[in-house]
């Protein structure tokens, strides 16, 4: 059942940011008669994916997209640096600062003139993860940051540097899909249209992800979710490991989740609209943390 009724849901439609000269495209999803928005919400794909991951439509009120714009938010998930329109433009990709770098100039242009609600959120999965991380280590005053929200993303790898997927993505399908039951009818089908090479730059970078991960945790301020699929099998999710993803974190909330029946690629599956809610909660909390933080309220 979707959260609301067909001719209510928000319109999703394609976007075209400026970064520096370099074209990042996208989908975007607006809060329906013009309201103020209650946040930005910035959504970012993982490894040899697109935006079109958190608008997935096998079933219905599987989409980011339209959940969130229809609960109050400005929605927008990119192309990732090295994607879409700005493929031609960076062809071997960039590494994380280079995409931290365009990121904030995209997002800083879109937000000219445009009412933000309380600020930004950052939802991302797998390598999108490290972008949306990257970029917390390094807040802009003019956009402030609620918070991030990571699904498929860990600090240690649970496979061998040699069993990690190639720029084309060769020999990793189990790995990212998971049982074939956690997937709605077309689910695969719909998924093959939104999957992209993995530039070269990018795929050498993630390797770094285990040394450069503790730098960049010990400058996030904000509230960070981790969540960790029931078949997650790239990162490693156990208790030792989670010690380990937590412990450099300077964040004020650090919270780890599990989501039960579903493999990495959880938001196109049929978990994908629980784990999208527990995602909007997480905005809620940090909005709420940060209304009830503000000078002048009675403790």
């Amino acid at each position: 059942m979707d959260l609301l009724p067909s001719a209510a849901r928000p319109a999703v439609r394609p976007v075209e940011l400026d970064a520096d000269g370099i074209p990042l495209s996208g989908l975007l999803a607006e809060a329906a008669g013009g309201d103020v928005p209650r946040a930005l919400l910035v959504a970012l794909h993982g490894g040899g994916m697109s935006a079109g991951y958190f608008d997935g439509r096998a079933i219905p009120g599987q989409s980011l997209l339209s959940l969130a714009a229809g609960a109050g938010a400005t929605v927008l998930a990119l192309d990732r640096p090295g994607y879409g329109a700005s493929a031609p433009y960076l062809p071997e990709g960039l590494d994380l600062a280079g995409q931290t770098r365009l990121l904030y100039a995209a997002l800083s242009g879109f937000a000219r003139g445009r009412d933000l609600g309380a600020g930004l959120f950052l939802v991302a999965h797998s390598s999108g993860g490290r972008l949306a991380l990257s970029a917390a280590a390094e807040p802009r005053a003019e956009l402030p940051l609620l918070g991030v929200d990571v699904s498929g993303l860990g600090r240690h790898f649970a496979v061998d540097r040699h069993e990690l997927p190639a720029s084309d993505g060769r020999g990793a399908w189990r790995r990212h899909w998971g049982a074939l039951r956690f997937y709605p009818p077309g689910a695969f089908r719909l998924g093959q249209e939104l999957v992209r090479p993995t530039p070269e730059r990018e795929a050498r970078d993630v390797l770094e992800w285990p040394r450069a991960y503790p730098g960049i945790a010990a400058r996030v301020r904000v509230p960070v979710r981790f969540t960790f699929a029931e078949q997650e099998q790239w990162w490693r999710h156990d208790e030792a490991a989670l010690g380990e993803l937590l412990e450099p974190l300077a964040a004020p909330r650090v919270e780890v989740a599990r989501q039960s029946d579903a493999g990495h690629n959880i938001s196109l599956g049929w978990a994908a609209r629980t784990y999208h809610l527990r995602v909007l909660a997480f905005l809620e909390e940090c909005l709420l943390a940060r209304e009830t933080a503000a000078p002048g309220r009675h403790r």
